[in-house]
């Protein structure tokens, strides 16, 4: 059985000693004071051993790291041990001096406690041992990322707060003696911000005077009434513009439109009505460089009326991109090479009616990293045990408007919330899934570009691969459909378009 293991001086002075059986104070300094003149005999050992104990040693430049056993321990075990201790020092101790033992006491103690228990060896190595006395804790790491978080969070929402206090402040400036809830309602318009004020501060000029004579009716219905007389008023207006041209009508009907929904279908469908429709996939690295992109479009055509089925369409096409186009088989090929006009082979037969007939479609395949429409570049960057990452988007396509634009950053899990910092739009975090998706209602040339900020615990790999969706009502290859005329006659035929492009996948790796 080992009783203990000490650091002494070559004077028997105890530095460190660790008793693994009840033992006094007394006994043990006694003990390693006894130790240097049993060394006196001239002999050259490992061990000493007297009528009780016997001591295992072995000199460490001024010092002596000794083992007082039992005398009947395994002298072979106890020398391994032995070993064992003399490698824990340096471990520790970056000089084998009395005052780097002391000021390292506890660290040594942790040690050869994982070496020795209750007397009897442990079956360790001195790696184990290094991970045994650090005590590195997972969970330990993870509750303080998290507290860390929820502080960092709770500082953004402090400033967010703030922020919105100051926007507050300076929309009730600038809209004066206007009331609240009328100044909330105008700010907060999506679409025709500048409209929806004037419509506004007309509803409040012809509130005043109509409020005077019937003091007595509730609020709520009074004002429900007058809401009710607005529109009217707003009717009588848009029939003026009505009969002033169906052009102004047209805008305005497109307008509502984009604001209820994005790829809602008109209104007023023709008996000739053509859907445009474009899918992109496209693949970029994280470090820029456009690995392939894909676009394939496509003509549909839809026809309602028997009278309007021997018609020829008449295309538009203003790509410079390279775009290979290919008509239906039974598309005269010839013509549409040389006047850019889509009709039948035999001009004597008709278009299927009432079903979706595809005329014309293109594709379009590039690593050319101009073509990007909406280029994406997310930058995490390592601090400390969490990431900032810094993410944003430019487009390069101009001409193109982007509705619904969701880009789907991936999160460590078990983390918690992302603490943002800056944003352009807003943001949904989607704690089931892991997912940041950073949401901005419309991208345009007047607001091509944007960025967000936030820190979460994890490492810059996490956040690949980067989605993007979006749908658009303008397509990217400029090809349309400018006319359509009767086959007899040639005359003019009225007719319908919607137009679509739509991700099919947009993913940075």
């Amino acid at each position: 059985v080992l009783l203990a293991a000490a650091v002494c001086t070559k004077a028997g002075k105890a530095i460190v000693s660790r008793q693994f059986v009840e033992m006094t104070r007394t006994r043990i300094e006694g003990l390693l004071a006894a130790f240097p003149k049993l060394m006196n005999t001239g002999k050259q050992h490992t061990f000493v051993e007297t009528e009780s104990v016997r001591y295992v040693y072995q000199p460490m430049e001024k010092l002596y790291m000794v083992l007082i056993t039992t005398k009947n321990s395994n002298i072979l075990e106890d020398l391994e041990t032995l070993r064992l201790f003399s490698r824990v020092i340096p471990e520790y101790c970056r000089a084998l001096e009395e005052n780097e033992i002391s000021e390292h006491c506890f660290d040594l103690i942790f040690a050869f406690d994982e070496i020795v228990a209750l007397g009897y060896r442990e079956n360790v190595n001195l790696a184990q041992i290094r991970t045994f006395t650090e005590m590195d804790s997972h969970e330990e790491k993870v509750f303080r990322a998290v507290r860390e978080t929820q502080e960092r969070e709770a500082k953004a929402e402090m400033r967010r707060k703030a922020k919105e206090l100051q926007q507050a402040r300076r929309d009730a400036e600038r809209q004066g003696k206007k009331a609240p809830g009328f100044g909330g309602f105008g700010s907060s318009a999506v679409s025709g911000g500048t409209v929806a004020t004037m419509i506004t501060e007309t509803i409040v000029e012809t509130e005043k005077p109509k409020v005077a004579p019937a003091p007595a009716r509730p609020s709520g219905p009074s004002k429900a009434l007058k809401l009710g007389a607005k529109g009217k008023e707003v009717d009588n207006f848009v029939d003026k513009l009505k009969s002033e041209g169906e052009n102004i009508m047209t805008a305005v009907g497109k307008r509502s439109t984009e604001a209820a929904k994005v790829l809602a279908p008109p209104v007023n469908m023709e008996s000739v009505h053509m859907k445009i429709e474009e899918k992109i996939s496209l693949t970029c690295g994280r470090d820029g460089g456009l690995q392939n992109m894909e676009l394939h479009g496509m003509i549909m055509l839809h026809i309602s009326d028997e009278k309007f089925a021997r018609i020829r369409l008449h295309v538009e096409n203003e790509d410079k991109r390279g775009v290979q186009l290919q008509t239906h088989p039974n598309v005269d090929k010839k013509l549409f090479t040389a006047e850019s006009q889509i009709g039948l082979k035999n001009p004597e037969k008709s278009f299927p009616i009432n079903s979706d007939v595809g005329v014309l479609k293109w594709r379009l395949q590039t690593t050319e990293e101009s073509f990007i429409p909406l280029t994406i570049n997310c930058w995490p960057s390592e601090s400390g045990n969490s990431c900032d990452v810094n993410i944003e988007y430019e487009l390069q396509e101009e001409s193109l408007e982007l509705n619904d634009v969701i880009i789907t950053i991936p999160l460590p899990s078990g983390v918690g919330a992302p603490v943002i910092g800056e944003i352009d739009g807003e943001y949904r975090h989607d704690g089931r899934r892991n997912l940041l998706e950073w949401c901005l209602p419309v991208i345009d040339a007047k607001n091509k570009s944007g960025s967000l900020e936030f820190n979460i615990a994890g490492q810059p790999n996490d956040f690949f691969p980067v989605h993007v969706s979006f749908v658009s009502k303008k397509n990217y290859c400029n090809i349309q459909v400018t006319k359509v005329t009767q086959v007899d006659g040639n005359s003019p035929v009225r007719f319908s378009t919607e137009t679509t492009f739509l991700v099919d996948k947009y993913e940075i790796l």
